[in-house]
């Protein structure tokens, strides 16, 4: 059994405050419809997605330029048996510099094989992480999704249910 969490990792040229600052800027990575604050420790905000994914996160750990540890407090998905898969997991973000450089590694503590929602959350995190928060650090622009924009191929087809 593969209980390991999904991590991934990117490596910028950006300053580890540069990608703390977008790390904390959510609706320019992952939302356009983040609610609430993202930036300092017990700041709390709810995402959604259309009617696909709702969830209230609470920022439990906040290092500026080192580490932001989100709690998820609720969670729901319209697309897996059990609704709540998510909750209290801890999605966390990682500044570190190595070689010149500074790398961004994403750990979903909690998010392991054994969730339905696994395949489809391992696809989206990536997208966000690899090409859309990647993109904002970069160039000052990310992807994020809202309603009638999907960004990856699963949100468009569970968008279509």
């Amino acid at each position: 059994m593969n209980t390991a969490d999904f991590t991934t990792t990117i490596l910028v040229s950006q300053s580890p405050e540069e990608v703390f600052n977008a790390v904390t800027n959510v609706r320019g990575w992952w939302s356009e419809e983040i609610e609430g604050n993202t930036v300092a420790q017990n700041d709390q905000f709810d995402y959604h997605y259309e009617d696909v994914h709702r969830c209230k996160i609470e920022l439990i750990e906040v290092i500026p330029n080192q580490k932001v540890v989100w709690l998820v407090k609720e969670n729901y998905f319209n697309f897996t048996e059990d609704k709540t898969e998510w909750t209290g997991t801890k999605p966390t973000f990682e500044i570190t510099v190595k070689n010149g450089k500074t790398e961004l590694r994403f750990t979903h503590f909690g998010l392991t094989s054994e969730y339905e929602c696994f395949e489809i959350c391992r696809g989206a995190w990536t997208n966000y992480i690899q090409n859309s928060l990647k993109k904002l650090i970069e160039t000052g622009k990310g992807e994020p999704n809202a309603t009638g924009k999907p960004q990856t191929e699963n949100e468009k087809r569970l968008s279509k249910s």
